[in-house]
């Protein structure tokens, strides 16, 4: 018998294994971080899943997600990326991504690692949520907001407050798997503070 999941992964097997495998697993290491937040800037006004089926397709036009190599892209990587039918093709959405590439550094420069940066908005450990349903997981919140606006004082492009509550969902910031779930508290026990 299946187990019990969130409603909203139901649509297909790579859906299924995405929900299983990693949405909401605590991510600390800061490639991986950039991955998230790099394609959650993609997503932004889209599906999760339009993204999603092209993550591959994501890491080879920037460069295996290495915020150094991003950092450096050129008009000419520009233009390949706009020609590449396998990603999202929006301009803005590419200078976006090189744009938070060097906030990203900055970042790291500043503070030692990204991730500590990120981490320190709800103190370090995942902020473990009780919803029923799918229905009821907000949209946003008052902390993804402050977020959003910290990071676009920062030079971040295409971080919105709704952008920003999905990425601290899939990168484990809170544990948003509904109470029924069978993931929910293989999630939950991934945390430091349990």
């Amino acid at each position: 018998m299946e187990p019990f999941r969130c409603d909203w992964c139901l649509a297909n097997p790579t859906y299924i294994a995405y929900h299983d495998k990693e949405w909401g697993v605590p991510i600390f290491e800061d490639q991986k971080l950039f991955e998230a937040l790099l394609l959650e800037t993609f997503q932004a006004g889209l599906s999760w899943w339009s993204v999603l089926k092209k993550r591959e397709n994501f890491r080879d036009a920037f460069y295996g997600f290495d915020a150094n190599r991003v950092a450096q892209m050129t008009q000419y990587d520009v233009d390949s990326c706009l020609k590449n039918k396998g990603i999202i093709r929006n301009r803005g959405k590419i200078t976006g991504a090189i744009a938070n590439a060097q906030a990203f550094l900055n970042i790291q420069k500043e503070v030692g690692s990204f991730s500590d940066f990120m981490w320190s908005y709800t103190n370090g450990i995942p902020l473990q949520n009780k919803y029923n349903k799918t229905q009821e997981l907000p949209q946003t919140t008052a902390l993804a907001t402050q977020m959003s606006n910290d990071l676009k004082k920062r030079g971040f492009k295409y971080i919105g407050k709704i952008t920003m509550y999905a990425h601290m969902q899939a990168v484990g910031m809170v544990n948003d798997h509904v109470l029924d779930c069978f993931r929910r508290n293989e999630v939950a026990a991934l945390s430091p503070s349990t």
